[in-house]
């Protein structure tokens, strides 16, 4: 699986996209026709707290799922986001079965 990390206006360390790598390269282990997955990382203009965007979206032959979630830092917004695919990757799994 071809993982591609995008930081939009910043630019993230090493580490964070490691750790962005490990967790999406999971979802692999529910679905093995994942053909890529793109990343984007994002920091919104608000003054909240919770300013941190993580949108990911994995190409499936024929098809496209993708998550977005927000939080207070970007590992947890691709940990939501990871969860979310889990969720909807098993779903797309048992439609094909």
């Amino acid at each position: 699986m071809d993982i591609k990390v995008q930081a939009v206006h910043f630019t993230a360390d090493q580490k964070l996209i490691d750790y962005v790598e490990s967790k999406v390269s999971k979802l692999n282990l529910f679905n093995d026709h994942i053909v890529s997955t793109e990343v984007f990382l994002r920091l919104d203009n608000t003054t909240e707290v919770e300013n941190k965007i993580g949108e990911v979206k994995i190409h499936l032959p024929g098809k496209e799922l993708f998550a977005k979630k927000q939080a207070k830092s970007f590992e947890e917004a691709i940990d939501l986001a990871s969860e979310a695919l889990r969720k909807q990757v098993l779903k797309d799994k048992e439609k094909v079965s």
